[in-house]
């Protein structure tokens, strides 16, 4: 259900020249030509589930970025449900003892967040959790990048998530990586790429022949700046025409656009 409502919101886009976008949770997951992550490598990585018929479904990815608090994409949370976050995760069908399980007490979606206007970008929320993440050598706080910080061309860069390896591949419960370098707005904004629907608060992430495709909607692209690794951006959406579409990169909500509404909201 929570599939067909993302689909149905996306049909005010139609208009668009550039074709059309698809939030990541409406095509299966799947991190095309990426490998089995090491466990817990990827420590403030979390798993967004949402009740269902007594049971709790994984549906997003996110950044833990504060004992407290996790960052996501609003397309994921924009429906009323009752939320949960597993922090150190790595498989989803197994307990390996490392996993802590967080009740969501608040959501807060950026508000010029439009579900019917994806392109416009602000595709990023905040959940604040009921209790205290314990940070160990599982769970760690993601690092984010300096406000407005724009990372250059092939800069590198990981995705993450649950899911496939290969179109049409087996679905797989264990954390996947890829890497995917960041593709620069002057050339991702180009006709023959996503033109105007790229906006400058986006990046975007591959779109080469062999490019990874496109890893849970909320979660982190892991760029590498000075030395470390920095929650760059939380993925949003990919093209109608197939996730992994020559020029088509996945696009991602650039977390350095937004610092100053975070802090506002988590101070």
């Amino acid at each position: 259900m929570l599939r067909f409502l993302l689909l149905t919101s996306l049909a005010a886009v139609a208009v668009l020249a550039e074709p059309q976008p698809r939030f990541l949770m409406d095509v299966a997951p799947r991190v095309v030509g990426g490998e089995v992550a090491a466990p817990n490598s990827w420590p403030w990585q979390i798993s967004l589930q949402y009740l269902s018929g007594g049971s709790y479904h994984h549906t997003c990815g996110g950044s833990l970025v504060g004992r407290r608090w996790v960052m996501t994409a609003a397309h994921c949370v924009d429906s009323v449900r009752t939320w949960r976050v597993i922090l150190g995760e790595h498989d989803l069908n197994a307990n390996s003892g490392r996993e802590q399980i967080m009740t969501v007490s608040n959501v807060y979606i950026h508000p010029k967040w439009d579900s019917g206007r994806v392109s416009n970008g602000f595709d990023i929320a905040l959940l604040r959790l009921a209790s205290d993440a314990a940070l160990n050598a599982y769970v760690q706080l993601a690092s984010l990048p300096p406000a407005n910080l724009i990372l250059p061309n092939n800069n590198p860069c990981y995705i993450t998530g649950w899911g496939r390896t290969s179109t049409g591949g087996p679905l797989s419960p264990q954390l996947k990586q890829a890497s995917l370098p960041v593709v620069d707005h002057a050339t991702c904004s180009r006709s023959d790429w996503w033109g105007s629907t790229v906006k400058t608060t986006m990046v975007c992430g591959g779109g080469g022949a062999e490019a990874g495709c496109n890893g849970d909607s909320g979660g982190p692209l892991n760029c590498q700046y000075n030395g470390k690794y920095y929650a760059y951006g939380i993925a949003s959406f990919v093209s109608g025409m197939g996730c992994d579409t020559y020029k088509k990169p996945t696009v991602f909500t650039r977390v350095s656009a937004y610092i100053d509404w975070m802090n506002s909201i988590m101070a």
